[in-house]
């Protein structure tokens, strides 16, 4: 046997068992969990990085099917989720695609694996995890409002009000799970890829946070669901309603992280310490708002290149 084909065989079979060990420990242990699930398709990934897909795909295969037998219908769909993620990610570097495909390919097949998940379990297993999710956020008002009542002789929320919470909850869903799901992806490769790089791969680098810049067509979107929320103003509860809901929501979430993004941006030309990045960025939630229309402001004036203009002078 060729000594390549032994170190590939070798090393395959490392990965499978390292794979394997931190799926079963994030699947099981808790609390390490929080910390191991980030590196679960770590070993897999390196091995789709060095080898023909052939050979990755045939031990991700062998993965799944191992963690089906230790860790059992529970450990299988984060098996399918991260296998998937490595094989994507070790694809990607070994082909040399940039961060930006990583990135979009990675969360839209995670995307695609939650949602086919999703349907099997509601489907087969009668397991609606959206369902008891908002059923939960609904006694977990009533029981606030309760308890205020209680300690205040006032609810500060009625019934009716209640329920357009939940209601809007979720319209937004949609919404609500695809940022979940695309920032969950951006945190696996941000972790996978420098460490990938320490493992000797051409693993490609993000740019700083600071030089996060949205299209500027996302301006144009945003007027056009204002515009349609100003003048048609859509029923609730119908198709345009819920599409314009989840739309604004979506774009609001986006200028506000381009508005932290220009804050960053401030503090480095201003060489503040880190620290204010930190605070900054803590305070950008309780000031949304505001954080939001300095992100479309950003946007849709340059700020960047002003005040970089500025500096210079």
């Amino acid at each position: 046997m060729p000594e390549n084909k032994t170190r590939r065989l070798t090393q395959g079979a490392m990965m499978i068992a390292l794979f394997t060990i931190l799926l079963a420990i994030s699947t099981y242990v808790p609390l390490i969990n929080i910390v191991t699930v980030w590196f679960v398709p770590l070993p897999l990934a390196w091995y789709a990085a060095k080898y023909e897909s052939k050979f990755s795909l045939a031990a991700i295969a062998i993965s799944i099917i191992l963690s089906l037998l230790i860790g059992g219908l529970l450990a299988l769909p984060q098996a399918i989720l991260f296998g998937i993620v490595a094989f994507i990610v070790g694809y990607g570097i070994r082909k040399q695609k940039s961060k930006g495909f990583l990135f979009l390919s990675t969360s839209l097949a995670s995307l695609v694996v939650i949602s086919v998940e999703y349907v099997i379990a509601v489907r087969f297993f009668h397991m609606d995890f959206i369902k008891q999710m908002i059923e939960t956020a609904r006694k977990s008002y009533e029981k606030s409002n309760e308890l205020t009542k209680a300690m205040t002789g006032q609810a500060p929320l009625s019934s009716e009000q209640i329920e357009t919470m939940i209601n809007t909850i979720q319209i937004s869903m949609p919404t609500l799970i695809i940022l979940c799901v695309f920032a969950f992806a951006w945190l696996m490769i941000s972790v996978q890829l420098p460490l990938l790089r320490r493992l000797g791969l051409n693993a490609p680098k993000f740019k700083p946070f600071k030089d996060l810049r949205l299209p500027r067509a996302m301006l144009w979107y945003y007027l056009a669901v204002l515009a349609i929320t100003l003048f048609i103003k859509p029923a609730e509860g119908t198709f345009l309603y819920v599409i314009v809901l989840n739309l604004s929501f979506l774009l609001t979430i986006l200028f506000l992280i381009q508005g932290i993004s220009f804050i960053h941006f401030i503090i480095n030309q201003k060489g503040w310490p880190k620290w204010t990045a930190v605070v900054a960025t803590i305070l950008a939630f309780p000031l949304s708002s505001f954080v939001t229309l300095i992100g479309i402001a950003d946007l849709g004036f340059q700020l960047r290149e002003l005040i970089s203009d500025m500096t210079r002078k």
